[in-house]
């Protein structure tokens, strides 16, 4: 028995390893990303980062899943490979999630809305760190002169003076940080 059953995981992992190594075609149209590195891109060749900001500094990160299908067709339709739909994310306890402050108007840039990169509350090594956001839309107020804020402490202020509204929709993305100040460059 020993025998038969040393037989059949070496032929399964022979077959593991040959299926591994056969292309798999998508249905989707190339990215640009796709593109530009051929036909032997993968996902995992180029999940661009994107920019935030943490404590006034520069932070890169990626998006891979969302509890939201609208979110996660945005944010895979602005970097290119796909965010994964994970509805279950909505259901994670609040004492698991981190804040990631994304922003709905103001200063024109590259965050998933068209204006100024998300802002997070904090980066790996901090106490409350954790890759699973909940989203906090910003809305800059009517009247008010909008300005780039690039830390949580900034975009809470601006809450407090009356400059910004915040709603948190109930929507989790996960946003592993690659790069961030003090950390992994």
């Amino acid at each position: 028995m020993i025998i038969k059953t040393s037989f059949v995981l070496g032929v399964l992992a022979l077959l593991f390893a040959a299926c591994s190594q056969i292309p798999v075609a998508s249905t989707s149209p190339p990215t640009a990303a796709q593109q530009m590195m051929g036909d032997s891109a993968t996902a995992i060749d180029y999940v661009p980062p994107v920019k935030g900001f943490y404590n006034g500094e520069e932070i890169l990160f990626i998006h891979t899943e969302a509890s939201d299908p609208q979110v996660a067709r945005m944010l895979t339709e602005m970097m290119g490979p796909q965010v994964v739909l994970v509805p279950r994310l909505a259901e994670v306890p609040e004492t698991f999630l981190a804040n990631a402050y994304v922003f709905t108007n103001g200063v024109q840039g590259d965050g998933p809305f068209g204006f100024q990169p998300d802002v997070f509350d904090s980066t790996p090594g901090n106490e409350g760190y954790s890759p699973l956001r909940a989203v906090n839309l910003v809305v800059w107020k009517e009247g008010v002169t909008a300005r780039e804020l690039r830390s949580a402490a900034e975009v809470l202020d601006a809450k407090a003076s009356g400059e910004i509204d915040i709603s948190r929709p109930g929507i989790v993305v996960n946003m592993p940080i690659l790069s961030w100040p003090g950390g992994h460059r």
